[in-house]
């Protein structure tokens, strides 16, 4: 009897003991959660909502968050991230357990299944903390574990989710179906910089300054004055389209500035759209014909002129001013595009790329009115039928990245 309860006593004590350090060595091995996740993004919220219900499962387990809508340094390492494991599918959420990847989020019995097997596979098998490592830039994986990873996520209900993969077609009311994961940022500048270009408040002062070159009898001048012309207007916008992108550089990824500036991307989407139903000749209304009496006095007053530098610092003067009309004009074309050049990421250096992308494309029109006039010596230029084709091209583009900024400004954010 003494025996046996000796044995009870000892029997005891070993599980008193040892169970603790089981469950110890059990929960060494639990692996941190890495949810990368937007602000808004309602998948993202209903993962939330199911960690509440984990954590309740496992007490010690550690999430840590990744905001990547409105944090560039997060964003791009996420970007890091899915290059080192290989994750092919786009868009949030993003949960990296151990080297074990789950896109998107369906529900806590689908998705949040498959979550739950990758932490129990974790606590049977020791795994790499593949985040960790990859932030601390020694993660030794080759991608191979990619399709392990497609594995956990291999429900396509579960994975396709808004504003993942391919489900970037939405339908915009009178235009139709639009992907916006068929644009690119250099096809983007292009398209918006060739819109801005076709400007027709520029467009008559150009003109009119070569119709006065061309009775010049020296065609040295005439180049030099032209091209002051054109290069002092491709620095002031330059100027004016590194100020915004620096404005939105230094505010951050704001949500109430997305939005606003969303909001009048649309304004001014509809505002191109009437234009092009209402005003048919496609002529600018901004410069009204007393203003152009003026700026044409101006420009004949400062040619007139018998010393070359003063025509010269006469023509800088003019082309200041006349691109400060250009701005209004442009109903707001500058400050849609470095919003959403803003929100990608890149270098420094990028930015400023793509801001000489697009200058050179907008002056492109201009340049080839006027080496095409001083060649020939004879006026070439293009009909109001132009600008007003480019405000229906233009409206519907505005329009299109308007909506976006406000609702998916995850699909805009290029690099």
């Amino acid at each position: 009897m003494k025996n046996s309860f000796f044995k009870l006593v000892v029997l005891f004590s070993l599980t008193v003991f040892l169970l603790p350090n089981f469950i110890i060595a059990q929960d060494s091995n639990l692996p941190t959660v890495n949810f990368f996740h937007g602000d808004g993004c309602p998948h993202c919220a209903d993962e939330k909502e199911f960690f509440i219900e984990l954590q309740k499962e496992f007490p010690s387990l550690v999430i840590t968050e990744f905001e990547v809508w409105y944090n560039r340094d997060n964003a791009s390492f996420l970007s890091q991230a899915a290059k080192e494991l290989n994750i092919k599918n786009s868009g949030v959420p993003v949960t990296i357990i151990g080297e074990q990847v789950v896109v998107g989020f369906s529900s806590a019995k689908t998705t949040g299944e498959r979550i739950r097997k990758a932490i129990n596979h974790c606590l049977d098998n020791k795994c790499v903390e593949a985040v960790g490592q990859i932030a601390a830039g020694n993660y030794q994986g080759d991608g191979s574990t990619s399709q392990a990873v497609d594995s956990v996520c291999d429900d396509e209900t579960a994975c396709a989710v808004d504003g993942l993969g391919s489900t970037t077609v939405f339908n915009i009311p009178f235009i139709g179906e639009v992907d916006a994961s068929a644009f690119s940022l250099p096809l983007l500048t292009i398209v918006i910089a060739g819109l801005d270009g076709f400007n027709p408040c520029a467009m008559w002062v150009l003109i009119f300054l070569i119709s006065l070159l061309l009775g010049m009898k020296d065609r040295k001048k005439m180049w030099i004055l032209g091209l002051t012309f054109l290069i002092t207007s491709a620095l002031v916008y330059f100027l004016f389209l590194a100020a915004w992108l620096n404005l939105f550089l230094f505010i951050g990824f704001i949500v109430w500035v997305r939005i606003v500036i969303g909001i009048f991307a649309v304004g001014s989407g509809v505002y191109h759209l009437r234009e092009w139903y209402v005003n048919k000749s496609g002529l600018c209304k901004v410069t009204g014909a007393k203003r152009k009496r003026k700026i044409m006095d101006k420009f004949k007053e400062v040619t007139a002129q018998k010393k070359f530098w003063l025509v010269l610092s006469g023509i800088i003067s003019i082309a200041i001013a006349v691109n400060m009309i250009e701005l209004v004009c442009s109903a707001g074309l500058p400050a849609i595009y470095t919003q959403v050049l803003a929100l990608s990421d890149l270098p420094t250096s990028g930015y400023y790329l793509y801001l000489l992308l697009y200058i050179f494309i907008f002056l492109l029109d201009d340049l080839f009115i006027f080496v095409v006039a001083m060649t020939t010596l004879k006026m070439a230029g293009l009909t109001g039928k132009y600008s007003r084709w480019s405000s229906l091209i233009g409206g519907i583009v505005i329009f299109i990245l308007g909506i976006l900024l406000i609702f998916r400004p995850e699909w805009i954010m290029f690099g």
